[in-house]
């Protein structure tokens, strides 16, 4: 009886070990076959800049700094013709995507071609909303490598076409940790699009993508 129950147990373990890489690999093999370079990135309506974390005196954090010059870069290259800023605004004192606009804005962009999604608290969500809000056909998806093909996965699921743009432009103190924690980020969102579905928090009204940015402006 010992022995069944060890062997019980371990199946169990082993199981309860292999699910996730398996996820993992799913989400990542599916994802990194739509990363290319910035010469090969094919002309789409917007790229999406994805959030990240903003010091309290406003400062980008080097990623999130990276991820709007890379999405800058696009813009004058032609290859997009609007910029959507999403993240973290649930709180009037923390604000991503303002801080995000104005440094695009710095950088010669038109406030006409920025778009500001407040509500983008997590990947999936900045997605749907991308999708439902903006209406979002086709777009080039920037973040930092490790973060692509979760994003890309995620957003070919929702039926959005989209490539991605690697944002990494320098080494950065924190991929150890963000590295680590993308691999519990990609198991939920294999769990979001195949099994649970979620709503977003907020929806609201459509504002599309082809129109003024400034409409999004706070």
């Amino acid at each position: 009886m010992r022995k069944k129950r060890r062997k019980v147990l371990f199946t169990i373990l082993v199981g309860t070990l292999l699910i996730p890489l398996v996820i993992t690999q799913v989400v990542v093999r599916s994802g990194r076959r739509h990363v290319v370079d910035f010469s090969q990135a094919p002309n789409s309506d917007v790229a999406i800049v994805l959030g990240a974390y903003v010091q309290p005196d406003g400062q980008l954090s080097a990623m999130l700094e990276d991820r709007v010059l890379t999405g800058v870069e696009l813009y004058r290259a032609g290859k997009v013709r609007k910029l959507l800023m999403t993240g973290d605004h649930g709180f009037k004192r923390y604000d991503e995507v303002g801080h995000m606009r104005r440094y695009a804005e710095s950088l010669g962009v038109p406030p006409e071609d920025i778009f500001m999604d407040h509500a983008g608290f997590s990947t999936y969500e900045s997605m749907y909303r991308a999708r439902e809000v903006f209406q979002v056909e086709s777009a080039i998806i920037v973040t930092q490598r490790f973060h692509l093909p979760r994003a890309l996965y995620t957003a070919r699921a929702l039926r959005i076409e989209v490539s991605g743009v690697p944002a990494d432009r320098r080494p950065y103190s924190s991929i150890r940790y963000s590295e680590a924690r993308e691999i519990l980020s990609q198991c939920k969102a294999f769990v979001e699009v195949n099994i649970t579905h979620p709503k977003p928090t907020f929806l609201g009204a459509i504002i599309p993508i082809t129109g003024d940015g400034r409409v999004t402006h706070d």
